[in-house]
């Protein structure tokens, strides 16, 4: 790991199902998560991707390139605008800073086509030795 390392850009496909899935899996039951009545009815054109599972896209995203040896310490995430079905979440990221304990922080991004969908600083490590 060095200051200035890139990772390579992830597209995700931001489909109903990955939507639903999501919201599930996290036990978010927010209607706006899987009713599009609902949604609409509360002012959105469409149910739209909880913050749950834009967490673990991140954290996936960082653990994929280094490895699954890496260690999430933390995951600081803000979001933007809405991720809907039918759009495509491109995350990128770098390395941008290397703690005294071998921690890197990583900044990512996640855009899709309304503008930036989150923005975060994950905190990783990877032990001495691992692939």
């Amino acid at each position: 790991m060095k200051v200035g390392e890139e990772l390579e850009p992830l597209e995700i496909a931001v489909t109903r199902t990955l939507i639903v899935a999501g919201a599930v899996a996290s036990r978010d039951y927010q209607d706006v998560h899987h009713d599009a009545e609902l949604a609409r009815q509360k002012g959105s054109p469409d149910i739209f991707m909880n913050i749950l599972t834009t967490n673990g896209l991140v954290g996936r995203y960082v653990t994929d390139h280094f490895g699954p040896s890496a260690v999430l310490h933390r995951v600081a995430i803000r979001l933007g605008v809405p991720n809907y079905p039918g759009d495509t979440m491109v995350l990128s990221g770098a390395v941008t800073a290397l703690g005294d304990d071998g921690t890197a922080e990583v900044t990512v991004v996640g855009s899709n086509g309304l503008g930036r969908h989150v923005t975060g600083k994950v905190t990783v490590s990877v032990p001495e030795g691992a692939a």
